[in-house]
């Protein structure tokens, strides 16, 4: 498994940060290179499943993952069973002040075998770069959410 973990402060409170999180067909606005849409369930509780396409133009990936906890406004955890992305992932918004942090994080089993852990340390970077960057945009996003 390989980790990745990074966590962003909201200027927002925690049920207006979650709302946001879980707008599923809005995070192509925050996420970077990014659409999500629920194709079981509306992505509101454990059993939903939805799908993350993530790619510029017509190269990419297809993220299919499953709702596995709901804990409004807390946790969302899902369990990622694509071709490319598989393992277990969250997002955690905790209370902060008048505001709060969102951390998100996955383990990822890693396609390939040996060649992807190999690349993992080559790869990683990038990712957390992507992730960071959108989280950040999330941010700024989140203060101002309204569905």
């Amino acid at each position: 498994m390989a980790d990745l973990s990074v966590a962003v402060d909201v200027d927002a409170p925690a049920d207006q940060v979650w709302a946001a999180l879980t707008d599923w067909g809005r995070q192509g606005e925050w996420m970077l290179g990014t659409t999500v849409r629920a194709t079981v369930g509306q992505g509101r509780q454990v059993a939903d499943e939805m799908e993350a396409m993530t790619g510029i133009g017509r190269v990419g990936f297809l993220d299919r993952m499953r709702i596995t906890r709901w804990d409004p406004p807390h946790v969302c955890e899902v369990m990622h069973f694509g071709r490319l992305v598989r393992g277990p992932g969250a997002f955690t918004v905790r209370a902060r002040g008048t505001g709060s942090t969102v951390i998100w994080s996955e383990q990822l089993d890693l396609p390939l075998g040996r060649l992807g852990r190999w690349g993992w340390p080559l790869v990683r970077p990038v990712a957390r770069w992507g992730l960071q960057r959108s989280l950040q945009r999330f941010a700024r996003w989140a203060r101002t959410y309204s569905r």
